[in-house]
């Protein structure tokens, strides 16, 4: 039986560059690269629906629970048999999306949204989870402002967001780590895959 591969999620708010690195990181490690929600056919679609600007009567629950559905379905059949099979799986956001944007976000109880998550996951946790920060000035500038119905929640909704993050990195300093966005993309680059090195031992 082989090693299993190391599970690395790229966690931020909206323009903190997490698909940017969650893409170098991946090629660096020539891991599998994927993100939530939408890793999946069966993902695709319900990103659609949480999204999609047609469904702006969505509940804060049904959110929490469409997105506990889209992580179910990504772990059973894409994360856990990758890992399984021995490769690296590199992901733009994971179940600390969920504890910040419905969680700190919508005002649900961030515990039960991780609970909800966790259930999903039958139990799968990030090695490594890597929050990067941008100030909220620049996350507009770089997004050019809300462009899905996540997006155009409000400032505030943002903030709250933003400090969900911080809970959960301070929470579990062995898990996250917290790298600064505002570089340029070589310099965060740079940051992410010291963090990775540092952390988990892999040759990046």
């Amino acid at each position: 039986m082989g090693a299993r591969g190391k599970f690395i999620v790229l966690e931020g708010g909206e323009g903190s560059g997490k698909s940017t690195q969650a893409s170098r990181l991946a090629e660096a490690l020539d891991a599998v690269q994927t993100r939530e929600p939408g890793g999946t056919a069966v993902g695709a679609q319900l990103r659609e629906v949480l999204l999609g600007r047609g469904t702006a009567g969505l509940s804060d629950r049904a959110e929490a629970l469409l997105m506990a559905a889209d992580r179910a379905q990504h772990v059973a059949e894409l994360v856990e048999p990758t890992l399984a099979a021995g490769r690296h799986v590199v992901c733009d956001r994971f179940l600390g999306s969920s504890v910040a944007y419905q969680g700190y976000g919508r005002g649900l109880d961030p515990d039960e949204v991780r609970g909800l998550s966790v259930w999903a996951t039958a139990g799968l946790l990030p090695d490594l989870v890597v929050l990067l920060t941008v100030p909220a000035a620049e996350s507009v500038r770089r997004t050019g402002g809300a462009r899905d119905r996540i997006e155009d929640a409000g400032t505030e909704f943002h903030q709250r967001v933003a400090a969900g993050f911080a809970a959960q990195a301070a929470a579990e300093p062995e898990r996250w780590v917290v790298v600064d966005g505002t570089g340029t993309k070589d310099q965060v680059a740079a940051a992410v895959r010291s963090a990775v090195v540092d952390r988990l031992g892999l040759d990046v």
